[in-house]
């Protein structure tokens, strides 16, 4: 099996093509082959299911051998990749149902047109010792945004608490966010499926978007992650652009 590893602001992801593959893909062998100990180590694995000069299909796997409905991190990935190996700036991915525009700009950043982000009314969350204020966000995936310092250990104690709460069946990635200024958000990122994380596409769009629509930002809005920042633009109509770097660490072939 031939992979190669990419990083985006530390998130990082393994990729491979499905048309390389000996054997599918099975969620224990996802969970092997991204386990630090004694697998490859990643925080999810990109599987291309089909591509051309310009167009991917992609399936994302979590580490825990889950599927995910989008990654704004991994799908950057996949716009370097397929747009180093086409030599072109332009291509769009398929992740599911969502097709993502990618651009490679001219610094090396990778811009996608995520589409429309759904935000909801704010809803308060009982966990039974405390109750916890939150913004439903859908970025194609679910997302639960919580205006509170985002000290890892509050990402830790809370993340996976609000993740597999009753109010979300099929789980939810969690943010926990602080304002710093009218166009700035610091971010602490539980992401479903793989725990904490240095940095997350869709959980910095879903912040971004809570905090437009709670009038707490305005667009742009500079989102910072232990792994680095990133940028979000939000329209008239709740269409969202995210700008950030995707690089290729290594390539790997396992026997």
């Amino acid at each position: 099996m031939r992979l190669s590893k990419w990083q985006a602001l530390g998130n990082d992801y393994l990729l491979v093509e499905q048309a390389e593959l000996a054997d599918p893909l099975t969620p224990d062998r996802v969970r092997r082959l991204c386990d630090y100990h004694y697998g490859v180590g990643s925080d999810g694995l990109l599987e291309i299911v089909a591509a051309d000069a310009t167009h991917a299909d992609v399936r994302i796997w979590n580490p825990d051998g889950t599927t995910a409905e989008l990654s704004g991190n991994g799908v950057r990935i996949v716009v370097a990749w397929l747009a180093e190996r086409s030599g072109t700036d332009h291509v769009t991915v398929r992740v599911g149902e969502r097709e993502v525009d990618g651009l490679v700009r001219s610094d090396g950043q990778i811009e996608l047109d995520v589409g429309r982000v759904e935000v909801g009314e704010s809803e308060t969350l009982d966990l039974g010792d405390e109750r916890v204020e939150f913004t439903p966000v859908s970025v194609g995936n679910p997302h639960a945004v919580v205006r509170r310092e985002p000290e890892p250990g509050e990402v830790l104690r809370l993340g996976p608490r609000i993740e597999r709460h009753s109010r979300f069946p099929e789980r939810t990635n969690v943010q926990l966010v602080r304002v710093d200024g009218p166009h700035d958000l610091t971010v602490g990122v539980w992401e479903r499926g793989a725990g904490e994380t240095l940095s997350s596409g869709t959980s910095s769009v879903a912040a971004a978007a809570a905090a437009v629509t709670n009038n707490w930002c305005e667009s742009p809005v500079h989102v910072h992650l232990p792994g680095g920042d990133l940028l979000v633009q939000l329209d008239e109509k709740g269409r969202a652009r995210l700008t950030g770097p995707a690089e290729e660490i290594c390539r790997i072939e396992l026997s």
